[in-house]
């Protein structure tokens, strides 16, 4: 089975020869991926192995018909070498950059500027304070991160975008006192 490594979400229109270059870029092969999550999406794809022999195949796929691409490094078993994501970071983020494309999100975020924001902007109604709730870990902001999709050695400016989506949402107003007070430290960087 195939396993997202790395996955990066773009918007943009790419004339044919745009999508060449990305083909012969990535090295790919004009087929579609058969296998793994989203593979019905898939444009094109590469299959090798990394230094420590792990399969990986990068993937070139389409989100319907408005724009969206995906860049995605799939594994299968071992996790690749974090040199290599990097190195793959690189490639989706100067394609994007090249290609005048949108990018929309990176998953696992490495900065702040990968991080799909979508929480709802605040209000003081009390509309928005009906059906808060908080179901969340209550004694340890630590404890919080993998509920935020993160993990617990994300990087700083990652997790402070997060947190801050979580604070604009109605569930906050209903957070413990003890996390409320962790939150606005470790905002204010301490």
């Amino acid at each position: 089975m195939l396993w997202p490594a790395l996955r990066a979400l773009s918007h943009g229109d790419l004339t044919t020869d745009q999508q060449r270059w990305l083909l012969d870029t990535f090295q790919l092969d004009q087929a579609p991926r058969t296998e793994g999550p989203g593979a019905a999406k898939s444009l094109a794809h590469r299959s090798f192995t990394d230094e420590r022999g792990t399969r990986l195949v990068l993937d070139l796929a389409r989100t319907g018909t408005s724009g969206g691409w995906v860049f995605t490094l799939f594994h299968q078993g071992q996790q690749p070498a974090a040199a290599t994501v990097d190195a793959h970071r690189r490639l989706f983020r100067d394609a994007v950059d090249r290609l005048g494309l949108a990018l929309i999100e990176i998953t696992p975020a490495a900065t702040a500027d990968e991080v799909l924001s979508t929480a709802p902007a605040p209000t003081d109604t009390a509309e928005s304070a009906l059906g808060a709730h908080w179901d969340l870990p209550s004694e340890d902001l630590e404890q919080l991160w993998p509920h935020l999709g993160l993990r617990a050695d994300a990087p700083r400016e990652v997790k402070e975008v997060k947190l801050r989506d979580l604070m604009r949402t109605p569930a906050w107003a209903a957070a413990p006192e003890a996390v409320s007070r962790q939150a606005e430290a470790f905002l204010r960087g301490h």
